[in-house]
């Protein structure tokens, strides 16, 4: 569905993305994989079209559509999550018939029913549903997904890990950027392990042993940690 091929980018005299290549296939989740600076959000920009690469090429599916949660979503705190979604579906032009009952799906899916709360009063773990339901507005293909789980507790983790299991299952192919590897583990077919802009090594689901835990060697690889 998705190939990139020797991407690079700098800002100014500092290049954060460094010939990065790899492709995603439809139908699987896609991890993105580094620690603070290793260039993923960068790389996740540019797949969407909001920052122009240096070089490289990015090669989209025909006809794919694409729906993006960013890592800290922000919603005008005196409107409601149904509000949200509205505004973000008229956007996108969808007919009021098919939001009205888009929104609703939406909302039962998140978890976030209540339409009476103002976004003010959402705590970190609804601001990231919220932004999961925005994000599938108009029943993307592809769904790009910048640290999803940022900020919440076990319990929050746990049913956003539960949500992209559900969507991977609706046929959704995701690419998703978290530093919790073990839930990366759980919910991820393949990915990428960056550092520093390059990429170290492509890993898969099936290579991890009994033995061998994604953060086992994702320490390996990055910090050389046995």
């Amino acid at each position: 569905m998705l190939e990139c091929r020797g991407l690079v980018k700098s800002y100014q005299d500092k290049c954060v993305v460094k010939d990065l290549s790899f492709e995603v296939k439809r139908g699987e989740v896609f991890a993105l994989l580094g620690s603070n600076g290793a260039g993923k959000t960068t790389t996740i920009k540019m797949i969407l079209g909001l920052v122009k690469p240096d070089g490289g090429e990015i090669d989209l599916e025909d006809g794919v559509t694409v729906g993006y949660s960013p890592e800290t979503p922000y919603f005008p705190p005196f409107l409601t999550g149904k509000e949200v979604l509205w505004y973000y579906g008229r956007i996108q032009k969808i007919g009021k018939e098919r939001l009205r009952e888009e929104i609703s799906k939406l909302l039962d899916i998140v978890g976030l029913n209540d339409d009476k709360t103002k976004i003010r009063h959402y705590s970190k773990g609804m601001l990231q549903r919220l932004a999961l339901a925005q994000a599938m507005s108009g029943n993307p293909e592809l769904l790009i997904l910048d640290e999803p789980t940022a900020g919440l507790d076990a319990l929050g983790r746990a049913e956003m890990m539960g949500l992209i299991r559900r969507l991977k299952e609706e046929g959704k192919t995701i690419i998703v950027n978290s530093h919790i590897l073990n839930d990366m583990e759980r919910v991820c077919d393949r990915g990428i392990i960056m550092k520093k802009g390059k990429l170290l090594r492509t890993w898969t689901k099936n290579e991890l042993g009994k033995e061998e835990t994604l953060e086992q060697l994702f320490l390996l690889t990055v910090g050389g940690v046995a």
